[in-house]
């Protein structure tokens, strides 16, 4: 294990305690991110609190066991535990080097989907492992941006300067791109078109290129939906899901249902009408509609500073690292936090009828072992690249003093 290594858990919970109060340490020797590290326990017990209410009657229906879902979600937050004690004691540097080998992983993960993979509800997006489901389009995100990152620091002039190599990385988008549409999922390829524009964008490319990367991306998600009939139909029921509130409309309909409900202050943890199988999906891509309906405006507002906040840290520590001459390091936390930003507003925007319909988890809070599991080892790797920046900066600090 690197020396560099976070002690990340004290051996004493004496020592716990004194490091929850900031005693012990002046303030500039805190080695890791207290506040981001609070932000995700707290995302991570919202979560626990709204999925164990909205799954109750999906789970009595289906298994005869009203705690089902609470139950499978208690282990993936195990599971979290255990990504986040790992993920933490790898340096940054194995992931830079290796990030290459992680992508081919993942391409050939997704296309062993497409061979053997399970189907739900006519799209084949999992491998199974027993009683475990594993989404590789998750992994497949965070291992797209880790490769960006690597290519933008290797050839950071090749993408400033000619076309050629802001393009090239975008071969490798394609091909990611096409696979996870044979599932399909379409929300997946949109996040990591966003995503993939703004770390292009923010490396210093060329505005020309970025404009025509932008045109594309668009024309290309026009067509996409055009060509699909049921994509087309989940645009026209957004724009008026009044119009077949029984048809078309009825997810989002019942969606807004919850929404007016929730008033000012909710109806209360567990109090939800719409989670007794009136809104589909309540515990996973609109777990943010019986949120609102239970906690109201106030909690909607909670829960959208918490994501807000969440992201922001991200890329606070992403523009820092690249102060630091951390690149690697500043572009991948910059990638993670434009991920989190757009995926969080997709499901909001989509439960709330500001955006259409997109099946898309809402980070650390929505039912789903594969989506927790992968935004959990982006959070470790954030607080894995914010420590490296703070080390590098006591190191300095002693050498300045020396």
């Amino acid at each position: 294990m690197s020396s560099s290594s976070i002690n990340f858990f004290p051996a004493s919970f004496s020592a716990i305690w004194h490091e929850i109060r900031g005693q012990g340490k002046p303030k500039h020797a805190q080695l890791y991110d207290r506040f981001l590290f609070a932000l995700v326990c707290s995302l991570l017990l919202i979560g626990f609190v709204i999925v164990a209410s909205a799954s109750m009657p999906t789970a009595q229906r289906l298994t005869g066991n009203p705690f089902h879902f609470m139950q499978r979600h208690v282990f993936y937050i195990v599971g979290c535990v255990v990504i986040m004690i790992v993920g933490l004691q790898v340096p940054m540097k194995h992931w830079q080097k290796h990030s290459g080998m992680l992508l081919v992983g993942a391409i050939l993960g997704l296309a062993l989907v497409l061979l053997i993979g399970k189907t739900v509800n006519g799209s084949q997006r999992w491998l199974s492992f027993g009683p475990i489901n594993i989404q590789v389009s998750e992994l497949a995100k965070l291992a797209f941006f880790g490769y960006l990152a690597s290519y933008i620091v290797r050839r950071h002039n090749e993408v400033t300067e000619h076309a050629k190599g802001f393009y090239k990385p975008l071969a490798v988008f394609v091909i990611l791109a096409a696979l996870i549409l044979k599932q399909p999922d379409l929300g997946t390829v949109v996040v990591m078109f966003v995503t993939t524009v703004g770390m292009l964008f923010l490396a210093g490319a060329k505005i020309r290129d970025f404009f025509a990367l932008i045109l594309t991306g668009i024309s290309v998600v026009v067509g996409l939906i055009i060509l699909e009939p049921y994509r087309m139909a989940r645009v026209t029921s957004f724009l008026d899901p009044w119009q077949d509130p029984f048809g078309k409309g009825y997810q989002l309909t019942q969606s807004l249902m919850a929404f007016g409900r929730g008033d000012w202050f909710g109806q209360g943890l567990g109090n939800s009408i719409q989670k007794l199988e009136y809104l589909p999906e309540a515990h996973t891509d609109f777990i943010f509609a019986i949120w609102a309906e239970e906690t109201g405006l106030v909690g909607v507002i909670i829960l959208l500073g918490l994501q807000l906040v969440l992201a922001l840290r991200a890329l606070f520590i992403g523009k820092a690292s690249l102060a630091c001459e951390h690149y690697f390091n500043g572009y991948l936390a910059l990638g993670i936090g434009m991920w989190l930003s757009f995926q969080a507003a997709v499901n909001m925007g989509a439960a709330s009828g500001i955006l259409p319909t997109k099946g898309l988890t809402l980070p650390l809070v929505s039912f789903g072992g594969s989506s927790l599991w992968a935004m959990m080892l982006a959070m470790a790797l954030l607080l894995r690249i914010d420590h490296e920046r703070r080390l590098a900066c006591v190191q300095a600090t002693k050498r300045g003093v020396n």
